[in-house]
C-alpha cells in the first residue's frame, strides 16, 4: 500500500511493498540492499516475519518493484485502500498460503510416511534385482511429482538466487534434497556401478524433509498471524460510519465521507468515529482503548474527543477537527506498525550473521563429504551424500531471521495495548538499559494544571462556598494565571461568579473590588499590609504551612476582616508517587527537573521521595543536565510534556512524552505515554525487558541449535556411537526450530507489568 500521507519532516513518500519469496533472515539485507541502491530511496526496512518492506524516499513504486525482482524475489504493491483493508488482504492471502502449504505437505508426507515406516520396520532400501529397480524407478517418479508439486517454491527460490549469486534457505534446502534424489536415481538406474553396500536409495529423506519444512512453513504462518492482533484491535476501535448532521438532518455515512467541521453525533454506547471537539452536550467517555486509563472522561462543551473511545452515557455532538489519516487513533496505528517493522540493533546483528551462515554452511557440507568420500567407511558415497544432505538441512536460518522481529511485533503491541507508543525498535531497546530517568515537575510528575487545594474558614466564616464564590467573582476580571485556577475551581463545584464592580488589580499583590454590598480584597502578605489588614499569628502560620507544601497561600477579606486563606498549587497525581517508587525499585536513579523556584521544587521532591532535583533550570539547560547525567556513564531516560522538554527529550538515550504534552514533545520523543501516568514509564521499561529477553532467547535458541546441529549431522558421533543423523530428523527438527521460535514470542502476549 503507497501512502498518501508525506513525511512531513524529510518530505518523502512512504511505500509499502508485500514480498513474496523470502525465505530466511538472509534474504532480508539482500532485499533491503536492492532497494537501498535505488536512486530516491533514503531508507528501507524489511519486516520478515510479516514479509512486508517499508521504503522511504521519493521514488515511483515501479523501480522499487524492479529493484526486488532484480534481487530475487517478487513485490507487489497492495491495492488496499486503508490500514483495514491492507491487513485484510494480509489474512487472506496468509490464510491461502497456509492451505497451499497444507496441501503440499500433505501430498509429501503421503509418500514419505509409508517410505519411512517401511524403512523402519527393517524394509530393503537397496537395490539388488531388475524387480526392485522397477519399484524404485517408480517411487523415484513419484518423489520428483512431490518435488514439483510440493518443493516448487524452494527449487525456484534456490535458481533465483543462484541466478543473482546469494544463497539463502531455499539453496540450502534445494541442494539437500536434491542430492538424495539424483544418487538415488543413479542408484536406480546404475546399481552395479557402485560398491554392493553403496545401493541405497533415500527417496524417503527426500519427502519426509519436503513435508516437513512445508507443515513448520503452514504453523509458522498460523502462530505469526496472531502477532499483528495489537494492530488488529486498534483498527477495530474505529467504526465503519459516522452519523452527520447535514441541512439540520441526521444522516450515516461512512467515516471516509466525514468532512473536517462536520457535526457529529454520537449516542450512549456507541464509538467516537473521528477526533473532534463537544459543542454540545456532555457524556463519560471511555479512552481506556487508546489510553491504558480505566475511569471513563468527563467530556463538556469545548473538550475533546478522540476516534475510537467509547461514548457511555450522554449523547453528544461534535465539530470533526481530524478525519481520516490525520485522527489520532490513525497515527497511532501508524506509529506502532512502524515501530513493529523497525530493528532494534540487536536484530540487525542476526541479519549480519545470517548473510555468512549460509555460504559457511555450504562449505561445511562439501568438506563433510569430502572427508566422509576419503577417510569414511563403506559405503562412503553414501555416508557422503547422507551428511552433506543433513548439514544443509539442519543449518537453515529460518528460526533465527524470525527471532527478532516476531518478539518486536508482539512487545511493541502489547506496549501499545498499555497505552505506551513505542516510535522505533533502537528505543525498544535502549529502554531496557535505562540507568537514570529525568522527570520534568509541571505536567508530569504534577498535573500541571493549578487548582484550589485548601480553603481556611477565618473568624467566624463557615461556609466554603460562598467564599470560593466571591473569590471567583473578584478573580474573574483578572489576567494572572492563578486567577484561571480559582475561577475554575468555582465552577468543579457549580459555582458561578457574580457581578463585581470598582474592581482594580494591584500589581504584584493581588485584586479587589465590590460584590453586591461587601467590599473583598484578595491577595497576597504585602497585599495585608498595605491596606492595614490585621492578619493574626495563626494565620500566617498556616499560609508558611501551605508554602512549605509547595502550595502558594492567598488572603481573603471580607469588609476588611480576614476570612479564608485560599492556597492554590499544581497538585501532584495521585500515581506519581508510586510510580516514582517503582521506577526506584527497580534500581533506576530518579531525577526531577523544574523551573520552579527551590523552595517549591524541594517540597514536591520530598513528597515524592526524590532527592535529586535541580530547580530554576531554564529551557535551554534542560538538555545540558541530560548530557551531564550521560557524561556520568548513566544511560538517560527524559520524560515531560511541553515544548521547552523537546532538546531534551531529542537528546536523551530515550525520551519519554507525557501523551497529554504538547504535539512537539510528542514528536519529539522516542516513546510516548498515552496516559498521563507515570506508570507508563515503569510499564515501557518492563515491556522493553520482556521483549528483549525473548529476542535473547529466540536468537539463543536459533543460533545455538544452528551451529550446535550441524557437527552432529557431519557425523562426528559416528566415531564413537556409531550414529549418523537422518536427513528427515535435520527436517523435522528445523521446522521445529521455527514454530519454537515464533510460540516463544508468542508468550508476550501473556506478559503483564506489575504494578506495585
Amino acid at each position: 500500500m503507497q501512502e498518501t500521507e508525506m513525511n512531513a519532516e524529510n518530505n518523502l513518500t512512504l511505500n509499502e511493498l508485500i514480498i513474496e519469496g523470502a525465505s530466511c533472515a538472509s534474504c532480508v539485507g539482500k532485499i533491503e540492499t536492492a532497494l537501498k541502491q535505488v536512486s530516491g530511496v533514503s531508507d528501507a526496512v524489511m519486516n520478515f516475519a510479516q514479509r512486508t518492506v517499508t521504503v522511504e524516499g521519493n521514488v515511483t513504486t515501479e523501480a522499487l518493484v524492479k529493484a526486488v525482482e532484480g534481487a530475487g524475489y517478487n513485490a507487489r504493491i497492495s491495492e488496499a485502500n486503508s490500514e483495514d483493508e491492507l491487513l485484510d488482504q494480509k489474512e487472506q492471502a496468509d490464510e491461502a498460503y497456509y492451505k497451499r502449504l497444507m496441501r503440499e505437505m500433505t501430498i509429501a508426507l503421503g509418500l514419505g510416511i509409508p517410505l519411512m515406516i517401511y524403512s523402519v520396520a527393517g524394509g530393503p532400501m537397496t537395490v539388488d534385482t531388475t524387480l526392485e529397480r522397477g519399484i524404485w524407478l517408480v517411487i523415484g517418479l513419484l518423489c520428483a511429482a512431490v518435488m514439483y508439486i510440493s518443493g516448487k517454491h524452494f527449487y525456484v527460490g534456490a535458481w533465483k538466487s543462484f541466478a543473482n549469486h546469494s544463497a539463502n534457505m531455499d539453496t540450502l534446502i534445494a541442494l539437500g534434497t536434491g542430492t538424495a534424489w539424483l544418487y538415488s536415481m543413479v542408484v536406480v538406474f546404475f546399481p552395479l556401478a557402485l560398491p554392493e553396500m553403496a545401493r541405497h536409495v533415500y527417496f524417503e529423506a527426500t519427502a519426509m524433509i519436503i513435508g516437513l519444512i512445508d507443515l513448520g512453513l503452514a504453523l509458522e504462518v498460523k502462530a505469526r498471524g496472531r502477532t499483528s492482533e495489537a494492530i488488529k484491535r486498534l483498527i477495530g476501535l474505529q467504526p465503519k460510519t459516522a452519523r452527520v448532521i447535514r441541512d439540520n438532518q441526521d444522516i450515516d455515512i461512512s467515516i471516509e465521507q466525514v468532512l473536517l467541521n462536520d457535526k457529529v453525533r454520537v449516542r450512549p454506547g456507541e464509538k467516537i468515529p473521528v477526533d473532534g471537539v463537544v459543542v454540545f452536550g456532555q457524556s463519560a467517555i471511555d479512552e481506556s482503548m487508546l489510553t491504558g486509563e480505566p475511569m471513563p472522561v468527563e467530556k463538556h462543551e469545548g473538550d475533546e474527543v478522540v476516534a475510537g473511545s467509547i461514548n457511555k452515557n450522554g449523547s453528544i455532538i461534535f465539530k470533526a477537527t481530524h478525519v481520516g489519516k490525520d485522527t489520532a487513533l490513525a497515527q497511532i496505528i501508524k506509529m506502532v506498525k512502524r515501530a513493529q517493522n523497525s530493528k532494534p540493533p540487536i536484530g540487525r546483528l542476526a541479519d549480519v550473521i545470517s548473510a555468512y551462515f549460509v555460504p559457511v554452511v555450504m562449505i561445511v557440507a562439501v568438506v563433510s563429504a569430502l572427508v566422509w568420500l576419503n577417510v569414511g567407511p563403506e559405503p562412503a558415497v553414501a555416508f557422503a551424500i547422507v551428511s552433506a544432505t543433513t548439514v544443509l538441512i539442519i543449518a537453515c536460518p529460518c528460526a533465527l531471521g524470525l527471532a527478532t522481529p516476531m518478539s518486536v511485533m508482539v512487545g511493541v503491541g502489547k506496549a501499545a495495548e498499555a497505552g505506551v507508543l513505542i516510535r522505533n525498535g533502537e528505543a525498544l531497546q535502549t529502554a531496557s538499559k535505562i540507568t537514570a530517568m529525568i522527570l520534568d515537575k509541571t505536567g508530569t510528575i504534577t498535573l500541571g494544571a493549578p487548582k484550589v487545594t485548601n480553603i481556611h474558614l477565618i473568624n467566624g466564616s463557615d461556609d466554603e462556598d460562598e467564599v470560593l464564590q466571591l473569590a471567583a467573582s473578584l478573580e474573574a476580571g483578572s489576567e494572572h494565571p492563578l486567577a484561571l485556577s480559582i475561577v475554575e475551581s468555582a465552577a468543579e463545584r457549580g459555582l458561578m461568579p457574580e457581578k463585581v464592580e470598582n474592581f482594580a488589580a494591584i500589581s504584584g499583590h493581588g485584586v479587589e473590588g465590590v460584590v453586591g454590598d461587601l467590599s473583598l480584597l484578595f491577595g497576597n502578605e504585602k497585599l495585608m499590609h498595605d491596606k492595614n489588614i490585621t492578619v493574626d499569628a495563626a494565620a500566617v502560620e498556616i499560609a508558611q504551612q501551605m508554602a512549605a507544601e509547595a502550595k502558594t497561600p492567598m488572603y481573603f477579606v471580607i469588609d476588611g476582616s480576614l476570612a479564608a486563606v485560599i492556597a492554590v498549587a499544581d497538585p501532584i497525581k495521585e500515581d506519581s508517587i508510586s510510580a516514582i517508587k517503582r521506577l526506584q525499585q527497580n534500581g533506576i536513579r530518579v531525577v526531577m527537573l523544574t523551573g520552579d523556584n527551590r523552595a517549591t521544587a524541594a517540597a514536591v521532591a520530598k513528597k515524592v521521595g526524590i532527592t535529586e532535583f535541580f530547580a530554576e533550570v531554564l529551557p535551554e539547560d534542560k538538555a545540558k543536565k541530560v548530557a551531564e547525567l550521560q557524561k556520568q556513564n548513566e544511560t538517560v531516560g527524559m520524560t515531560g510534556d511541553g515544548i521547552n522538554d523537546a532538546p531534551a527529550l531529542a537528546l536523551a538515550d530515550v525520551g519519554f512524552a507525557i501523551g497529554t504534552g504538547t504535539d512537539v514533545a510528542i514528536e519529539s520523543a522516542d516513546i510516548t505515554l498515552m496516559r498521563g501516568s507515570l506508570h507508563g514509564l515503569a510499564d515501557a521499561i518492563a515491556v522493553s525487558k520482556a521483549t528483549l529477553r525473548n529476542i535473547k532467547q529466540n536468537l539463543f535458541g536459533a543460533f545455538i541449535y544452528n551451529v550446535a546441529g550441524v557437527p552432529f549431522a557431519a557425523g562426528v558421533l559416528y566415531p564413537i556411537f556409531g550414529i549418523l543423523l537422518n536427513p528427515v530428523i535435520a527436517g523435522a527438527a528445523m521446522a521445529l526450530s521455527s514454530l519454537t521460535v515464533v510460540s516463544n514470542a508468542n508468550r508476550l502476549r501473556l506478559f503483564k507489568p506489575q504494578e506495585h
